[in-house]
């Protein structure tokens, strides 16, 4: 990484001379992300001034497009009043985007071991933000700035949500036998009514407690970057399943509650549909998460994302249960598979 380039540009984005920003008066700190292969390096300068490089890894084509991705989406969001951070500036040779730093603490960190009342408290807040998010953030939204893919649909679904818990959960992590030509028919039906849910909405795909960032006492939202057209009830799902926070069933109804109330002031939606949609599109995010979960922790060797497997299968259990989960009986008795090969690897 070039150093004395970087300084440059720090030096310009926040209007500083840029003999203020040289390697003596400047501190680096190399900040651990979870899943992303991206490198992430906080600067800090005189006067406490910071910010914040997130960079892909040299070569990667995809990372550049991603990086590119970042930069637009973002720009979008920050432009519509969506609380993200707000961006310096961008280097399309290498991807290097310079935006603001929110510092450390996310709302995982702060709620982990809170009440109830002070976690409703805050995801009440976290709520505005999303509706919002989703609604105004879909304005004038252009598909060519998607890296990944423009919109959530059926296609996704069954391949990079439960296709990906099949094989990487399933297969590669607890290494079952289960009918697989069965199993895909009932994720291909799954997929088929889920994708049945309006999808002109923005949707971050991956909307948790450690992508929520709180600074000065407000909430941030990060890590957009996979943003496209989707449906409401996506993002919802991935907020009160989320495996690490692990939501009282009492706090998700509250909540989603609140959720319903402020969608309400933007546009009209029927409850019992947004219900319906809402349990088939929980159960594709808890596929994905689990998915993910496995591979990142057995391919890359990222065990942090182990201890959160076991959740994630409570939650896909209790969705199985749900009325509206039975006609997928096979893939409720694999999700029971699961679970008791978590136990059995608990106990050892």
């Amino acid at each position: 990484m070039d150093m004395k380039r970087i300084f440059v540009a720090a030096a310009k984005f926040l209007g500083l001379p840029e003999e203020q920003w040289q390697s003596d008066t400047v501190c680096l700190q190399s900040i651990s992300p979870d899943g992303s292969q991206r490198q992430f390096i906080r600067l800090v300068g005189p006067g406490g001034r910071r910010l914040l490089i997130i960079k892909p890894p040299e070569g990667d084509g995809i990372g550049l497009h991603e990086a590119e991705s970042a930069c637009f989406i973002g720009q979008h969001l920050y432009g519509r009043g969506i609380p993200v951070p707000e961006i310096y500036g961008f280097d399309p040779v290498n991807g290097q985007l310079f935006v603001e730093d929110l510092g450390d603490e996310r709302l995982y960190d702060m709620l982990k071991q809170a009440s109830e009342d002070k976690r409703l408290y805050w995801y009440k807040q976290v709520i505005t933000e999303l509706v919002r998010m989703q609604i105004q953030g879909a304005d004038d939204f252009s598909l060519s700035w998607c890296w990944d893919t423009p919109r959530y649909d059926k296609q996704l679904m069954i391949k990079r949500e439960s296709g990906y818990f099949l094989q990487a959960l399933c297969r590669d992590y607890f290494n079952l036998s289960f009918d697989r030509q069965r199993i895909e028919g009932e994720c291909r039906l799954l997929a088929e009514r889920a994708g049945r849910a309006p999808a002109d909405y923005f949707l971050h795909r991956d909307f948790q407690s450690r992508n929520i960032m709180v600074k000065d006492n407000t909430v941030r939202i990060i890590d957009y970057q996979g943003g496209r057209l989707g449906p409401l009830a996506y993002d919802l799902a991935s907020l009160l399943i989320d495996p690490y926070m692990a939501l009282s069933t009492s706090l998700q109804q509250v909540v989603k509650k609140n959720y319903f109330r402020e969608l309400r002031t933007y546009i009209s939606y029927d409850s019992s549909q947004f219900e319906r949609e809402y349990v088939l599109l929980a159960l594709q995010r808890n596929l994905q998460i689990l998915g993910a979960f496995a591979f990142l922790s057995r391919q890359r060797g990222k065990i942090f994302f182990s201890h959160f497997i076991r959740p994630a299968l409570l939650s896909l259990n209790s969705l199985l249960a749900k009325p509206e989960a039975t006609d997928y009986r096979a893939l409720r008795v694999l999700a029971h598979q699961c679970l008791s090969s978590v136990k059995h690897n608990d106990d050892l």
